[in-house]
């Protein structure tokens, strides 16, 4: 018997105990204190982690979900730079990629919200349904939960603009209501208090008044709740059905940095550690860029060879593949994609080649090595015994990251935008040697135009022919399979302009939010600093603020008089994306 038990213990058997023996590592820290980690559906998309950390001395035992929505990398690499901790005290249980399909693909639920699947009783079990049911065992094992999250703009009790009211979730930390009374029982669990109390300490640390977090009651029980959706969330489940403290732990998307996410939120956990008596030994709260050493590869089942990052593989056609081993210096959010061939994750799967491909190691959803797959036989001609005629999936790269749009779809992007065509499912049609995959309005190659537009980055604000376009408006265009003149499948792009909302900066400590051509006054000796943009496309991708040809780095603050100069009555500061203008705000110099 565990010398320190989770609450499991108390609470009945789980067939989690079964799978503990089969699956579980145990990493002994010393005598009292351990780590183990449990792992679901290991080397597919949906692998689940699952890290229990005991410390040395009895004591509560507090969970963090990371990852339930997988755009949102703040919560998940933060909750991931707990699973190592040693604690002096309490537990803690760690599940830092909820929803790793979702974090694969940058999105942030490809089956639907996650965090809405708690108040679920479905029929036929999903993979989503199957993992929200470990969690809920998992919070059944639980004192105290932290659901962590990154959310739009910027919570403020009151309405103070479109990106910062009470509407928004950003930098906020969030319960259900203000005080919970047990069922049956004559106790309250003070969630408000709480919530205050860690914010306290939380805006100690942080010097930039917009970033300062406010408690978010989402009064979600109340007939006039706006935020009623929150009733099948993960945080209402672990308070209605549990009865412990649950809160949501909101970084804002605006943040102008990874790194500033993971340091707020880690600000959030570690004060509601110390609230709760949860006492680390061993923090090691640190992020270093992902890098490959080797991968450990197996062709047709003989003696593994190591491959490095940019090492070619070379393979005949027809040969099976097998990664067996990724070394590099992260353990966790690993996952391996051969182009064109397998899931999204094809580690420890047999993948038999016949073209050209490249296999590319991910964290999270961040390629950061690619190992080139060259095909020494040509035998183009082989075609699959399966009798698939008809394309399912088209599957399309999007400024780097990989979706898989169903037959007869839409995929809504910005001008600007980089695609690139990478496949069709099933893959026994991709390999006919007279199948094309053509986007209609792009030629890849103008000396010999086949037709055939796999493999080729698009340019989407320049590359694309008008007259193509659906009604001539170069706003909608189609991607067509082709086998000689029989359409096999075909999906649509529909192209928006892009535009910004509001363009986000602090003069001194006052912030402001000025739309297109808006201005207001400065002085030369004044600070600026550009926090964030709004609109449908951000900095992320590839938008450019400069101000008199100067690159203005976010979150940087400058004074205005190196940017303006002598003598200007106005500095113009320039949206852009690539060559596309996208609006431009002014400062008055006064």
């Amino acid at each position: 018997m565990d010398r320190y038990p989770l609450r499991s213990a108390k609470r009945g058997g789980f067939p989690l105990l079964v799978l503990l023996l089969l699956f579980t590592v145990v990493v002994p820290v010393e005598a009292q204190a351990r780590r183990e980690n449990l792992v679901y559906f290991p080397n597919t998309p949906y692998e689940l982690n699952i890290y229990r950390i005991y410390g040395k001395k009895p004591g509560k035992t507090l969970m963090l979900i990371g990852g339930i929505q997988g755009n949102e990398p703040g919560g998940f690499l933060s909750a991931d730079l707990y699973a190592d901790m040693s604690l002096a005290k309490g537990n803690l249980i760690v599940v830092p990629r909820a929803n790793f399909y979702s974090i694969l693909l940058n999105h942030r639920g490809p089956h639907g919200d996650m965090n809405r699947k708690f108040g679920n009783r479905p029929k036929k079990m999903s993979m989503d349904d199957k993992i929200v049911s470990i969690l809920k065992e998992l919070i059944a094992e639980s004192d105290y939960l932290l659901n962590l999250h990154d959310g739009s703009g910027y919570y403020y009790p009151t309405y103070i603009s479109r990106w910062r009211n009470p509407k928004l979730f950003g930098q906020s930390i969030i319960a259900d209501c203000e005080d919970y009374r047990l069922p049956g029982r004559d106790e309250v669990l003070r969630l408000g208090d709480m919530a205050r109390k860690v914010i306290e300490e939380i805006n100690r640390e942080i010097t930039n008044d917009l970033h300062k977090f406010h408690f978010n009651n989402t009064r979600t029980d109340e007939p006039d709740s706006i935020h009623r959706e929150q009733l099948k969330s993960a945080t209402y489940y672990a308070l209605t059905k549990h009865h412990i403290p649950a809160f949501g732990v909101e970084t804002s998307k605006f943040l102008p940095s990874i790194d500033l996410k993971v340091r707020y939120h880690n600000l959030a956990i570690n004060a509601f550690m110390r609230l709760f008596g949860i006492i680390p030994e061993q923090p090691g709260l640190f992020l270093e860029p992902p890098e490959l050493k080797y991968l450990v590869v197996s062709i047709n089942g003989r003696v593994p060879i190591v491959i490095r990052d940019q090492q070619a593989l070379n393979v005949t056609t027809g040969d099976t593949i097998n990664i067996a081993h990724v070394e590099a210096n992260y353990e966790r959010g690993l996952s391996v994609d051969i182009l064109g061939y397998g899931s999204l994750n094809d580690f420890r799967e047999d993948i038999s080649i016949h073209k050209n491909t490249k296999l590319i190691i991910r964290k999270d959803n961040k390629v950061f090595a690619a190992i080139p797959i060259r095909v020494g036989e040509d035998k183009s001609a082989f075609m699959s015994s399966r009798n698939d005629t008809k394309v399912t999936h088209f599957i399309i790269e999007r400024d780097g990251r990989k979706q898989l749009i169903d037959n007869g779809a839409t995929l809504e992007i910005v001008r600007g935008d980089t695609l690139k065509v990478i496949d069709i499912l099933p893959e026994s049609l991709s390999r006919q040697r007279e199948l094309t995959v053509n986007f209609k309005g792009f030629v890849g190659n103008w000396k010999n135009n086949t037709g055939e537009d796999r493999g080729y980055s698009i340019d989407t604000a320049h590359a694309l022919l008008k007259r193509y376009s659906i009604h001539g408006k170069r706003e909608l265009y189609r991607i067509v399979a082709l086998c000689g003149k029989a359409v096999l499948g075909k999906m649509f792009v529909r192209i928006r302009e892009p535009s910004f909302e509001y363009l986000i900066v602090k003069l001194n400590n006052q912030t402001y939010a000025l739309k297109n051509r808006e201005a207001i006054d400065a002085s030369l000796d004044d600070y600026l600093t550009v926090e964030a943009v709004q609109g449908n496309v951000g900095w992320e991708n590839r938008i450019e603020i400069r101000a008199n040809g100067d690159y203005l780095r976010p979150g940087r603050a400058i004074r205005v008089r190196e940017i303006a100069g002598t003598g200007v009555p106005t500095l113009k500061i320039d949206l852009t994306r690539g060559t596309l203008f996208l609006g431009e705000v002014y400062i008055r110099i006064v």
